[in-house]
């Protein structure tokens, strides 16, 4: 699986939330790299946040109109019925959404976040919608994310790879997990964290070439391990911000899949 073509706003520098919006965020992914079947929760914060949904509907947007803009969303995911899959994610998540005097609102504990939440929300969708269902659908989630750009995302979908892995290939997962790990504290600008851990994650990955087979495919990182070890090499000095983000963004490919 390739997605090079792929432009994403999260290769950037990204602000740091508060707690609740991390947990607000996370438990919806979480519950999507667990079991594809829950991925639809993902849409209604999607469409929630929309800046232009919320500006035509400041008290609400009315359910049958936010039923219609989920519509193609759950449709790609075999949702057929919005109607139910509303009322599990209001059951699930009861800080999806609250009634205002028009229709449903983002709810009070999305604070000002809204416009964020939306973006990252429909992007770990569109990470996570055209993925293989099988047992390949944790290695690929962690691929297809970490080439949208989403690497906290990404950790959450290798660690469960890695802690049941053995050998060589724990080895090697623990390094695409740092690698990524860096890439978030980048995306921070924490010049410290990042350099911590891609020295680690470099020294682990160095005896695959490049290259990890897999019980669900092969893993190129060849060209990732490359742009990692270039923008370490301008970390043995003061980061230098502008010539870090100027490097070409690195991708992962999942071979097979």
């Amino acid at each position: 699986m390739s997605v090079h073509h792929l432009e994403t706003p999260f290769f950037q520098r990204q602000p740091s939330l508060p707690l609740v919006i991390q947990r607000f965020l996370r438990k919806r992914v979480e519950a999507a790299l667990h079991d594809p079947a829950q991925r639809f929760h993902l849409a209604w914060p999607t469409v929630l946040g929309a800046p232009r949904l919320r500006e035509l509907h400041p008290e609400g947007v009315p359910e049958p109109e936010l039923f219609a803009h989920a519509a193609k969303m759950l449709a790609a995911l075999g949702v057929t019925d919005p109607a139910p899959a509303w009322a599990e994610t209001l059951a699930a998540f009861p800080d999806t959404a609250e009634r205002g005097a028009t229709g449903w609102m983002p709810h009070a504990a999305w604070g000002a976040f809204g416009p964020l939440i939306s973006l990252r929300g429909g992007w770990q969708l569109m990470a996570l919608t055209p993925l293989p269902l099988d047992e390949r659908y944790g290695l690929c989630s962690g691929v297809s994310l970490f080439n949208h750009g989403l690497y906290h995302e990404c950790h959450d979908a290798l660690e469960p790879l890695w802690i049941e892995a053995q050998g060589p290939l724990k080895g090697a997962l623990q390094g695409l997990i740092l690698m990524t790990a860096g890439y978030h504290h980048l995306q921070l600008q924490n010049a410290k964290g990042m350099k911590a851990v891609w020295e680690e994650a470099l020294a682990r990955l160095e005896p695959f070439h490049g290259r990890v087979e897999t019980p669900w495919g092969p893993v190129d990182f060849a060209d990732a391990a490359r742009l990692t070890a270039g923008r370490q090499a301008l970390l043995d000095q003061e980061a230098d911000w502008p010539a870090l983000w100027r490097m070409d963004r690195p991708l992962w490919t999942l071979e097979n899949a």
